[in-house]
């Protein structure tokens, strides 16, 4: 087990430094000049010339990526160059929202897809599982940008249920109010992983129930509820814990697109918006924790993955 962990560490460890020069290098390809949103109408070329020297924008891409690390390694983000914010002070704010929505839409997925799929898989082909696999074929083909805009038609135009864009309320200053923010984007992040956690499970579970083991549990006279949440349960779900992982890199994007466009201050709508002023710096601050993020949660999958199925780490 230690020796896997440790691969999998160094892979890691990897990993980010490749991603860190990717997101660095990447970003200075955008279009535009980070000194004209500065210094708007007064963009001289000598004033040009001092700021960029300011910033360090005149030194080789190697140099500046060589120093931008060094101070990521001391836990300076940098300085916004548009708002004169610490990147850190903005992505302080605007994580905690993500993780928010993230969080609260997998609780619905997974409220939603287990118990689903257990219904389904334990009477397959009937008109319960026929139903729900037809609905979910009509999810998949939804992506957020599509569902986001007709949902709040739906629930916050037509019917009031929901509040509409630009209507987050922080945790901090009321509870309820922020739940109330937060269901819609968060429903339209879920739905997608709904399909994807349902068609895995409710394929494994049927294919489990078709084992020999499954086959001599119920010639002991078990129930099929005991049966399916005791003995076909557990090893059906490796695929779903691997979707889960896996999930969490189109789920960040997701979110991205879902802030944008209900205007919540998200890391993604500080993202489209450091996009639109060309503020380098926090465009690869950004980009660079939530590859982290997504490298480490998909560690710590793998070490579920060890955990539910010991040969993993064996092999």
């Amino acid at each position: 087990m230690a020796k896997y962990l440790g691969k999998r560490f160094v892979a890691l460890v990897a990993i980010v430094f490749l991603v860190s020069v990717g997101a660095f290098y990447l970003v200075h390809l955008l279009p535009g000049d980070p000194t004209v949103a500065i210094l708007g109408p007064n963009d001289t070329a000598h004033n040009k010339a001092i700021l960029m020297a300011q910033l360090g924008l005149n030194k080789p891409l190697y140099e500046q990526y060589f120093i931008w690390a060094g101070h990521i390694f001391e836990g300076n983000f940098g300085q916004s160059y548009v708002t004169h914010q610490t990147v850190l002070s903005t992505m302080a704010t605007a994580v905690p929202i993500d993780i928010e929505l993230i969080v609260i839409s997998q609780i619905i997925a997974f409220a939603i897809a287990i118990p689903l799929a257990l219904l389904a898989a334990r009477r397959p082909n009937k008109r319960l599982d026929r139903y729900s696999t037809t609905a979910t074929f009509a999810g998949l083909a939804l992506p957020p940008f599509i569902l986001a805009p007709l949902l709040v038609l739906i629930f916050c135009v037509h019917w009031h249920i929901f509040p509409g864009p630009a209507s987050y309320v922080p945790i901090s200053q009321s509870l309820s109010a922020n739940l109330n923010s937060m269901i819609l984007p968060s429903i339209i992040l879920a739905i997608g992983s709904i399909v994807v956690y349902f068609r895995l499970l409710r394929n494994d579970l049927i294919a489990t129930l078709q084992e020999d083991f499954i086959t001599m549990a119920r010639s002991k006279g078990m129930t099929d509820r005991r049966i399916l949440l005791k003995h076909a349960f557990r090893p059906s779900s490796v695929s779903l814990l691997a979707s889960a992982g896996i999930n969490i890199g189109a789920l960040i994007a997701g979110t991205f697109v879902v802030e944008y466009l209900l205007q919540i201050p998200g890391l993604g709508y500080e993202l489209v918006t450091a996009i639109n002023q060309t503020d380098y710096i926090v465009v690869q601050s950004i980009v660079l924790v939530v590859a982290i993020a997504v490298v480490i949660i998909n560690f710590i999958v793998d070490f579920l993955f060890s955990v539910v199925d010991p040969r993993i780490a064996r092999e």
